[in-house]
């Protein structure tokens, strides 16, 4: 059976259902992994997409074929996929999901135990071997696979993250994106002294009121009125399998994940003093300067999360984050979690009584852009002509190229899935900001 090789991604699997991925794909990749892993029992976990059910199927059946014995944990958010490996006697766990992607994708997210230690099985660690020497001829025959509900042992491990006296009564709209979110924070509400207005909670692999991806524009819309119209205190927004979180100020407006990481961070560090942070390259230059004045280690990685987690194993670190939303946190197998940033946030702005957008105001000094893209036919020799033009600034190459000045600074990486260069600008001013853009702007389109 021929297998799209596209699907096999730097961090994942992820792709089209069911021109790129489909149920024999699925069974070959499940009987692929437990030749990788030498896995002996798996547990799965899945989102809301339509697909999922049937891609759950067929993995499992492959999983069995490989002869690994195969637990379901059904519809759950993907921290708990971590939760499960991490706590149980399960040596390699799959999460069926797409992420933030929209509702035609759909994919797997592979993790195994060694030791304590979980670790990220990466798509491409896959492709050479989930090919056409795995026979599907048991692709369709009928399994029992048995169910394990972790959700009280989940909810009891979330909980334990946070003091939950130090939460006061606030009032807080959560949108779960019609995901998984809603799983849990519906089964902690009646724990938690908050008043939780719900917006899109029942799964829907649909996702009928907006993308599945809380920074596709429009799909905040609901959520900002909602927290003006509530006069709600903030707001949070999952996406798809909540494990990206964003937060909105009471006035509407979102707060940059980079500034979350710095509210996270000074909470942990007061803690945890002299821990290590790990942080992107693409965060505002604030990050690395409040982490060394709360007495912390700024540990600087490249882009993604599974980048941003190495970082932090490597060096010790209390927990990081990036601005796609993801926060991962040493206590948690340093994996990310929607669910303790959200109670973290709880406790934060529990303690100080200001208006969110006042609190997160100190933490933003500089004024940055959001990225842009820029389709091009040569990424090399785009970035060697930008290198050699701003050659008078302090570069680095930990991810693509880093030029910085005095008062601004830029980076320009390129994708690793696309023809695209990835530009970022943050400047002292917001004069300074809109020159820099159109100069390398120009600079990039020519």
């Amino acid at each position: 059976m021929e297998i799209n090789k596209s699907i096999f991604k730097s961090y994942d699997i992820r792709g089209i259902y069911s021109s790129e991925l489909n149920e024999n794909t699925a069974f070959v990749i499940g009987a692929a992994l437990v030749r990788h892993t030498g896995a002996k029992r798996v547990v799965i976990g899945q989102d809301a997409r339509i697909s999922s059910p049937a891609l759950f199927k067929a993995l499992a059946r492959g999983v069995f074929a490989g002869g690994a014995q195969v637990t379901d944990i059904g519809q759950v958010p993907t921290e708990c996929v971590y939760f499960a490996l991490g706590s149980y006697d399960f040596d390699t766990a799959v999460m069926i999901t797409a992420s933030h992607n929209p509702k035609e994708y759909n994919g797997f997210k592979m993790i195994r135990k060694i030791g304590h230690n979980l670790e990220m099985v990466r798509g491409t660690e896959l492709a050479s071997i989930a090919d056409s020497d795995i026979s599907t001829s048991d692709s369709g025959a009928d399994i029992d696979v048995p169910k394990k509900d972790i959700w009280n042992d989940f909810i009891k491990n979330i909980l334990s993250f946070v003091d939950l006296s130090e939460i006061t009564p606030l009032k807080v709209v959560i949108d779960a994106s019609n995901g998984v979110a809603g799983n849990a924070i519906s089964r902690m509400q009646d724990k938690l002294p908050v008043e939780i207005v719900p917006l899109n909670f029942d799964p829907d692999g649909n996702f009928p009121n907006h993308s599945p991806n809380p920074l596709i524009e429009g799909s905040a819309d609901k959520i900002k009125q909602m927290v003006k119209t509530e006069k709600a205190d903030f707001g949070l927004i999952f996406d798809a399998d909540a494990d990206r979180i964003f937060l909105i100020d009471e006035e509407g407006e979102m707060v940059r994940a980079d500034v979350v990481l710095l509210l996270l961070a000074k909470y942990f560090l007061e803690k945890n003093q002299g821990m290590a942070i790990a942080y992107n390259a693409i965060c505002s230059k604030a990050t690395q300067e409040f982490i060394k004045k709360w007495g912390g280690k700024p540990i600087r990685t490249k882009v993604g999360f599974v980048n941003v987690r190495e970082g932090l194993m490597q060096n010790n670190g209390i927990m990081g984050g990036e601005l796609s939303g993801h926060y991962c946190f040493r206590d948690n197998f340093y994996m990310d979690s929607g669910m303790i940033a959200l109670l973290t946030l709880l406790v934060i702005f529990s303690k100080d009584q200001g208006a969110v957008s006042e609190i997160v105001k100190d933490l933003s000094p500089y004024a940055k852009s959001s990225e842009f893209n820029f389709q091009v036919s040569d990424k090399t020799a785009v970035i060697e002509e930008i290198k050699q033009k701003y050659s008078d600034g302090e570069q680095d190459f930990l991810d693509g190229v880093t030029v910085t000045y005095k008062d601004w600074w830029f980076n320009l990486r390129p994708s690793n899935t696309e023809p695209l260069l990835r530009l970022t600008i943050e400047a002292d001013t917001k004069e300074l900001l809109d020159e820099k853009q159109e100069e390398l702007k120009s600079v990039i389109i020519e």
